[in-house]
């Protein structure tokens, strides 16, 4: 079901309705500043398995989170004060950092490390679901065979599954850029939307983080 929303000032009604979707346990998808992503409430096990399931691949990437601000942040990953700076700097804005998981992650958004890549973006929808979930998105981009869908009307044929799609209008080709915090220096593991400039060059990508 589509649901067309003001990208800039979105709906308090529309976000709530969305609210209500991820409180019952459904998947959902919106537009953010980069692709558009499709998600579920970080709490919900059964959700998160079918987030995991929905590209149909062997061996699913676990999804990021979204959180609405960097002192949700602190809540989910281990910041210290030097990565803190750098976080504060760069977000909200186009990056997944990759971080130290606490024991709040759940275990299936943790990589094998205990890592976990966390988002606060640069667009108000996810932000404003984010903060009327009272707790983060975990969140997929939208593509399909490894193709960015910028279409929201594409975006809900390709996915039937999902119990609406935020119309934000056409959303962004390119992903986050995804640096690897736990590393000193920290370590470009894909160069997307937003500039990799204060990082190192990045050795061979990593693949566990490449979609």
């Amino acid at each position: 079901m589509l649901i067309a929303i003001n990208a800039d000032y979105p709906e308090p009604r529309k976000i709530q309705r969305a609210v209500d979707a991820l409180e019952r346990g459904e998947l959902i998808a919106y537009p953010t500043d980069t692709l558009y992503g499709i998600g579920c409430d970080i709490g919900n096990k059964r959700a998160l398995d079918r987030l995991m399931a929905i590209k149909g691949r062997a061996k699913p990437v676990p999804p990021s989170f979204i959180c609405h601000d960097l002192s949700d942040i602190s809540r989910y990953a281990i910041v210290d004060d030097s990565v803190y700076r750098e976080l504060k700097h760069l977000l909200p804005g186009p990056y997944t950092f990759v971080l130290i998981a606490k024991p709040t992650v759940p275990r299936l958004l943790q990589t094998k490390r205990r890592t976990v890549g966390i988002r606060v973006p640069l667009h108000p929808i996810p932000l404003a679901l984010a903060r009327a979930l009272g707790r983060p998105i975990a969140s997929t981009s939208a593509t399909y065979n490894d193709e960015a869908l910028i279409d929201s009307n594409e975006i809900d044929e390709r996915f039937p599954g999902l119990a609406l799609v935020l119309d934000g209008g056409i959303g962004g080709m390119l992903p986050t850029s995804i640096i690897d915090m736990t590393e000193s220096p920290p370590v470009v593991l894909r160069e997307g939307m937003g500039p990799v400039a204060p990082f190192e060059e990045a050795p061979p990508m990593s693949r566990q983080w490449m979609k």
